[in-house]
């Protein structure tokens, strides 16, 4: 988890810049695809047997699911400082617990819709700021992207029971390319070799982090390995003050310190619940 995390700023750090050059649903299409050919040198070596799922329509769904949330994500990173992002990331965790809740009707004490609603003003804190300034929009657009991610990742989990993480990191590269495909072509570009250059890059950089986030969620429950992406905001201050001298302010600190605390209590309950 700890790998995927960083994996995955330094691939947001990358993405930031491609969207400011091309449009996000270009850059949202490339990213993929490129994730899926560097993939396809396992592909061409062990077979297309080897990467068949065992049960074609979770594979399906969960492409359709992300591609939701990427299409919000992709949109609204330009326009948000990466710290900014990667808090409100963190929201993740709440949504896993309800969506555990609403669809795998699991039981959940009051203490923990407790940790939830505490991790709720934590996101207030970090939006307050700045929904009265221009682009505060994007800031509920980057958040409405939260819960169709945390649909994702409940489904990963399932389909780690019976696929291995190869196998659903390669049809999440194959479903959302062919997905995206429609909004690429209807704002295409070509990108320059300089950019190219940049969306390889990426595409490793994607299926390693998504292997490894993959992997993590076969060894453990989702929620165990919650508390270890909060790392992900000092990669993505780091990363945002030298690319563009972002210096995260108090309120996205202070924000992500509460959701911090709400996410970390629930992932205590859960690893307790476990045991």
């Amino acid at each position: 988890m700890l790998l995927s995390g960083l994996f995955f700023s330094v691939l947001n750090a990358i993405m930031s810049v491609m969207t400011r050059e091309l449009h996000s649903f270009q850059a949202q299409f490339m990213r993929y695809g490129f994730g899926f050919l560097v993939m396809l040198p396992l592909l061409l070596r062990d077979g297309a047997g080897s990467f068949r799922p065992k049960g074609l329509v979770g594979q399906l769904w969960r492409g359709v699911v992300h591609t939701g949330g990427l299409l919000l994500w992709f949109l609204a990173l330009p326009h948000i400082p990466l710290a900014d992002v990667t808090a409100l990331g963190f929201t993740g965790p709440i949504f896993i617990m309800i969506g555990a809740v609403v669809f795998l009707k699991e039981k959940v004490p009051g203490r923990r819709w407790l940790a939830a609603a505490i991790g709720l003003v934590g996101v207030g804190i970090v939006l307050g700021p700045k929904l009265s300034g221009a682009g505060g929009a994007w800031n509920l657009v980057m958040l409405a992207s939260s819960p169709l991610f945390a649909a994702s990742f409940l489904i990963t989990k399932a389909l780690t029971k019976r696929d291995r993480p190869e196998v659903i990191v390669m049809w999440q590269s194959i479903t959302i390319s062919l997905f995206t495909l429609p909004f690429a072509l209807s704002v295409w570009e070509w990108p320059s070799l300089v950019q190219l250059a940049w969306f390889i890059l990426g595409g490793v950089l994607g299926s390693a982090g998504h292997w490894c986030l993959t992997e993590a969620f076969r060894l453990a429950d989702v929620s165990a390995t919650q508390p270890v992406k909060f790392l992900d905001l000092a990669w993505a201050a780091i990363f945002g003050f030298f690319l563009y001298g972002d210096v995260p302010g108090w309120a996205t600190l202070a924000g992500a310190a509460v959701i911090f605390g709400s996410a970390t209590w629930m992932a205590r309950e859960e690893a307790r619940k476990s045991a």
